[in-house]
Order: C-alpha cells, then sequence, then structure tokens
C-alpha cells in the first residue's frame, strides 16, 4: 500500500553494516505512493565506523515509476548528512530512479591542473579541452567529467589566462583548480608588397614611404608598423631597385 508520513512524524533507520538491505540496515518497501513532505528522519548507527565505499543503499524502495513526494525535513536532494561514524549524500532519485537511498561517498575528487602554452592560428583563433590542463585529477569512486570554463580564445587573450577546471565524480561530488593558459601569436603578418614608379624631381632627387610599396599587407591580429628598406634615391638609382617592405604585427 501506500507510505505517507508528514510533518511531526518520524522515520528511523537503524545501520548495523552496509551489505545487505533489511539484514544490515533498515529497508523500508513500498508497492504505492510514497509521500514523506516535512517528516523527520532519524538515523542511527550502530557500527561506530566511517564508510566510503562509492556504494548506493537503497533506504526506501519505491515501486514503479512514481516519484517520492515530498522531502525530509531539513535534508534536500543532494545535502550530506552525518551520524555516528558515517557520512552520505542523500538522494530522492536513487535506485531505478524514484527511490530514497544513500550515497556513500560524500568526498570530492582530487583536481590536479596543469599550466599549458597555445599558438593562434593564421585566423587568430585557438581552442583547447579540459583534458588538456587535467593534470591527472583522481577520485575515490569515479570521475565522470570534467569541464572548463574558457576554452576559447583570441587576439585579445594574448598573454596568461586563468581556466578554471571543474572535476565531478560519479555520484556528483565536485571540486576545481586553476590553469594558467598561456596564448602565444607566432603567425607572421601576410606581407604583400606592389611595384611602383618614382619620378626624380629637378634636383634628382625622389622619395618613397613604406605604405606606398604595401599591397594589402595583413594579420590576424593586426598590423603594428611597415618599414622599407629604402625610401630616397637619386640618379645613382635610376632603373630597378629591389625595396624590402617589413611588416610587423602587435605582438612583435
Amino acid at each position: 500500500g501506500d507510505f505517507n508520513i508528514g510533518t511531526g512524524n518520524t522515520l528511523e533507520m537503524e545501520f548495523n553494516g552496509f551489505a545487505t538491505a533489511g539484514t544490515d540496515y533498515d529497508q523500508l518497501v513500498v508497492n504505492g505512493l510514497v509521500n514523506i513532505s516535512g517528516a523527520t528522519l532519524t538515523l542511527i548507527d550502530n557500527i561506530g565506523t566511517t564508510e566510503d565505499s562509492c556504494d548506493t543503499l537503497v533506504l526506501i524502495d519505491n515501486d514503479g515509476t512514481d516519484p517520492i513526494v515530498g522531502t525530509f525535513n531539513g535534508l534536500a536532494e543532494g545535502d550530506s548528512v552525518s551520524f555516528g561514524g558515517i557520512t552520505a549524500k542523500i538522494t530522492y532519485i536513487g535506485g531505478d530512479g524514484n527511490d530514497f537511498a544513500f550515497v556513500m561517498d560524500d568526498t570530492p575528487p582530487l583536481a590536479v591542473c596543469q599550466d599549458i602554452t597555445v599558438q593562434l592560428d593564421a585566423a587568430g583563433n585557438a581552442s583547447i579541452t579540459a583534458a588538456d590542463v587535467d593534470g591527472g585529477s583522481s577520485d575515490n569512486c569515479a570521475i565522470a567529467s570534467l569541464a572548463i570554463d574558457v576554452n576559447t580564445f583570441d587576439c585579445s587573450n594574448v598573454g596568461t589566462n586563468p581556466v578554471v577546471l571543474t572535476v565531478t565524480d560519479v555520484n556528483g561530488n565536485s571540486s576545481t583548480c586553476t590553469a594558467t593558459v598561456t596564448v602565444e601569436d607566432n603567425v607572421p603578418p601576410v606581407a604583400i608588397c606592389m611595384d611602383i614608379t618614382v619620378q626624380l624631381d629637378a634636383n634628382g632627387m625622389g622619395s618613397i614611404t613604406a605604405s606606398d610599396i604595401d599591397g594589402g599587407s595583413t594579420d590576424a591580429c593586426g598590423i603594428a608598423s611597415i618599414t622599407a628598406s629604402q625610401t630616397d634615391f637619386d640618379c645613382s638609382d635610376v632603373g630597378v631597385v629591389p625595396v624590402t617592405l617589413t611588416v610587423t604585427d602587435v605582438n612583435g
């Protein structure tokens, strides 16, 4: 039948072990609806030893697929509880998805970061994954996911950038660390020259600027300067004169 308790009611559950439900620890099997809105949960540890086995202990085995209605007083989904030597996390969607259970793992992962250096591509972009900055994170049960708060970079990020790695284990515990991602721009500009003709004046002199022979040089992060190897000419230069255009971007 249904199981209904509420404010003013108490459900007491004892723990003499962790291996077998109904023998080592109390388990309530319900073939009907479960409503525990506002009820008090009392836990009794008869062992006195710590337990962090990564196991899930189903305390209310709710049949079918109907969800548990309500929560125990002061105990929300994911809260940690400690009693005696036991620390566990509470879930109302444990077991086969609709059971009240204790997850015997309250230990967060050990998040370990490593600093890395990335290079911008010709378009001025770079990207990383969480695994790139993971320096060997670990967990007593198992790691479920790695995530980072920043995974793309552009010219505005050249230099050092803090990136936060979040490590989450299979039981929802998480921890973070911060890696330093150094972004470098080592892609040279694309220097494009164009040929020009210069007329000497009445004094036999002529001059140009670097922009006169620039044919549309480009750089993803921006051009800082352009210079020409020769800008002044006289009668001794009549004819074809090779001039080198040097294009320097904002990152040197």
